[in-house]
Parts: structure tokens; C-alpha cells; sequence
């Protein structure tokens, strides 16, 4: 017995779907857990506060793309998103963290080290401006458990006003705050002629 193609089209649809879900997952993710801190960032006070989200930035042969930077007269805060659950291990220095749900374990590039380098394309771009305070902050979005050996701001969502806000020193002028909010702007995603990434 012969059967019309067009009998299982609903099923290859889904199945085709299903396979485009799973590629496109992680991206998805990233994506909600993104959105979840420009929200949270909305409550910062925008005459102290200035934000600027998915910024990609071109310098000394590097390309990076930082999920969100707020600048403001305390420093500039450079802030790396991950929307992961389970248990989060890790050290400052390892070159990898471990996701583990259940038994299942998987590596990921340490986000530490993943803002460094935010910020040191970020220091090219602001070269004119020495004295600058680089805060950088790691959030997680999901429904993980922190079990991280770290020195630097690596935390939850809902501590990240919080963690902002006990930086109160003011170490730049409202000039010098405008002016390096209006350079990031300029300068992102400008790609440079001629650019070229290291080998």
C-alpha cells in the first residue's frame, strides 16, 4: 500500500524543528538570560547610571561582544551574562568551569577570564582615559547553585543592583562619564579598515 509524501509532512515539519531548536538552543538561552539583566539594569538610576547593551568592539586585532556596560561616575562595570542552572564549579584562574546537573557534566570557557578580555579591548578603546575603574561582573540567570573559589564579583541576578551599588567611590568627573559612554557608543560594532584578528 502506497502512501502519499504529503501524508508526513506534519511529522518532518516537527522533527525539522526540533533538530533547528536544538542547534539554536544555546543561542536561545543566552539570549533570555540577556534580557533578564537589561530589565534588572532598568532600576539603576539613569543620572548616575548609563547602560549600553550587546556592544561588539574591534581593537588590536580582536573582536569581542560584551553583554552589557554601565558607566558611571563609581567606575565601569562590565558585565558577562549566563543563563545556566545545576550546580556552577570553578576557580578564578581555571581555564574551564564545570556545569554539573544530576551526573551529567559539561565544561564551559571560565567567565572570569571571558570579561578580561572584554575589558582589555575595552581599555583600548578608552586609552584616553587612564584612570579608569574596570568592575567586572559575572551573573548568572538561571536557577544554579554557586560552588565557585573566586575573588572577583561572580553572582546571582537578583544581588546585581546590590553589587553595583557598594561601589560609591567616585573615581570620574560627569565629563569624563559622558564622554567615555559617547566613545563606546561611537565605537561599536565600527568594524576598522583593513581589520584583521591575530593569528
Amino acid at each position: 500500500m502506497q502512501h502519499n509524501i504529503l501524508e508526513y509532512w506534519p511529522i518532518c515539519l516537527l522533527l525539522l524543528l526540533s533538530g533547528l531548536f536544538q542547534i539554536l538552543r544555546p543561542f536561545i538561552v543566552g539570549k533570555v538570560g540577556e534580557k533578564k539583566v537589561a530589565f534588572v539594569l532598568k532600576f539603576l538610576n539613569k543620572r548616575d547610571y548609563k547602560v549600553i547593551h550587546n556592544v561588539k568592539l574591534y581593537g588590536n586585532g580582536y573582536k569581542t561582544q560584551i553583554d552589557h556596560i554601565v558607566v558611571s561616575r563609581f567606575g565601569v562595570f562590565v558585565i558577562e551574562t549566563k543563563n545556566y542552572k545545576g550546580w556552577i564549579l570553578g576557580g578564578e584562574r581555571s581555564y574551564c568551569w564545570t556545569q554539573v546537573i544530576y551526573k551529567k557534566k559539561t565544561k564551559f570557557y571560565n567567565p572570569i577570564l571571558q570579561n578580561y578580555g572584554h575589558i582589555k579591548v575595552l581599555k583600548y578603546h578608552l586609552s584616553n582615559y587612564p584612570d579608569i575603574r574596570y568592575i567586572s561582573i559575572v551573573v548568572f540567570t538561571g536557577s544554579s547553585t554557586l560552588k565557585v573559589r573566586t575573588s572577583s564579583e561572580v553572582i546571582k541576578i537578583f544581588t546585581l543592583l546590590r553589587t553595583i551599588k557598594r561601589y560609591n567611590q567616585v573615581v570620574l568627573s560627569e565629563l569624563s562619564t559622558d564622554e567615555i559612554f559617547k566613545t563606546i557608543k561611537l565605537k561599536n560594532r565600527r568594524k576598522p579598515k583593513n581589520w584583521q584578528t591575530n593569528p
